[in-house]
């Protein structure tokens, strides 16, 4: 094959590859078990190509203390997990990564600015959000 053949094909491969892994993982997920039971957590992503949109809201099930909302923008890398910055509802901001399971998705989160506490028991690491069957 000639040179320009080569980096044509490797280009659409590379967009090819980025935009699966847009697709996989698009779609709505949660915890309801968040807190030992006491919260749910639910988070919905979007996109097209490596660029994501995620947004998510947490709330104690009694109703009791912040419900923060919260959106932010990533990409996907290389490694194949996105990676995301966020800011809520209640002037909290963060960076994110979230990284594809069997049955939905493991998202850590990190606070780089706290501007009301009362969010930060919904912010962890590791937590494990099933996909939501519609």
């Amino acid at each position: 094959m000639k040179p320009r053949y080569l980096l044509l094909l490797a280009t659409f491969h590379t967009f090819t590859a980025a935009s699966a892994h847009a697709q996989s993982f698009a779609g709505e997920y949660s915890d309801k078990n968040l807190l030992g039971g006491k919260a749910v957590f639910q988070m919905s992503i979007a996109g097209s190509g490596s660029n994501m949109q995620v947004s998510f809201d947490a709330v104690y099930n009694d109703g009791h203390g912040a419900a923060p909302e919260a959106e932010g923008s990533g990409k996907v890398t290389s490694k194949g997990t996105v990676e995301f910055k966020f800011e809520d509802s209640f002037k909290n901001a963060g960076t994110g990564t979230i990284t594809r399971t069997g049955d939905g998705v493991i998202v850590s989160l990190t606070m780089t600015r706290v501007a009301d506490s009362r969010c930060l028991p919904f912010y962890g690491q590791n937590m494990r959000l099933k996909r939501v069957k519609k």
